[in-house]
């Protein structure tokens, strides 16, 4: 019974350590609710300017160029994708950074 008794407080030893270690890191990095703001405005815009300049790009092309499609149309959608993929690529490697950050930390 006592050997399970010192598992027992070996473990939550070990669990309050690691929130310990977590908080104490947290507090290193001082990230604040700025810089989330500032990833939500990153992510925005990474999307917003290609898709304007794919519909501005569209519409030029509109007036210089009549066809029976809309370029406007095609590049504002184009200009979507585009901006998707970046703002996602540019959230996976931040993503990574943490788990990379964190890895490191519990090992």
């Amino acid at each position: 019974m006592s050997d399970e008794k010192q598992n027992t407080n070996n473990s939550f030893e070990k669990v309050v350590g690691d929130k310990e270690e977590r908080k104490l890191q947290a507090q290193r990095e001082k990230k604040s609710v700025w810089a989330g703001l500032g990833l939500f405005g990153m992510i925005g815009w990474s999307i917003v300017v290609p898709t304007i300049l794919g519909a501005a790009l569209g519409m030029w092309l509109d007036k210089h160029y009549k066809n029976d499609f809309s370029w406007t149309l095609s590049l504002l959608v184009a200009g979507l994708m585009l901006g998707c993929l970046i703002a996602w690529n540019w959230v996976q490697k931040e993503n990574n950074e943490i788990h990379k950050n964190n890895k490191d930390g519990n090992e």
